[in-house]
């Protein structure tokens, strides 16, 4: 079984930037969410199809994919169920084999960022860099299927 364990954070600077490594343009949308999460991306010129199943905690079942790119434009254009979310992607190190996914979100989204960390075991430590802010890991409002439903921009600054 695949399982994906990984921790969600704010992003209190942008002290971050001096180490990425890659960056990668994403536009994903959402197929399907009773249940499982069905989800189409497209990453730069690669298309995959991930089927998530509901978190328990930062754990969760998860399948990726990779799909004909023609394929996943299509499906994002006549299949998702609300708006595409946008973002650009950025890898910095974390040690240890790790990494961090810094996400700088576009569009309706904007300005959001976060950063995850994928782990491979639910107490796996790892370093906390000091440009990590708030944990918004168990904060349903900040996955990325939530925000194509109720996106950054639309939330009132009590909410942020």
């Amino acid at each position: 079984m695949a399982l994906e364990i990984e921790r969600k954070f704010l992003l209190k600077s942008d002290a971050w930037r001096k180490d990425v490594i890659s960056s990668s343009r994403i536009v994903q949308g959402y197929l399907s969410s009773s249940g499982a999460t069905v989800r189409v991306r497209v990453m730069d010129e690669l298309g995959f199809l991930t089927v998530k199943g509901r978190a328990e905690g930062i754990a969760r079942n998860e399948y990726e994919y990779l799909i004909p790119v023609e394929e996943a434009k299509e499906m994002l254009e006549n299949l998702v169920c609300d708006p595409p979310v946008e973002k650009i992607r950025c890898i910095v190190p974390a040690g240890d084999g790790l990494f961090w996914e810094i996400d700088e979100y576009c569009g309706a989204n904007a300005p959001l960022f976060t950063a995850e960390i994928e782990l491979p075991d639910e107490n796996t430590p790892f370093a906390v860099p000091q440009w990590l802010g708030e944990e918004v890991s168990n904060d349903r409002r900040y996955t990325n299927r939530a925000l194509s439903r109720t996106p950054y921009s639309t939330w009132g600054s009590e909410d942020k």
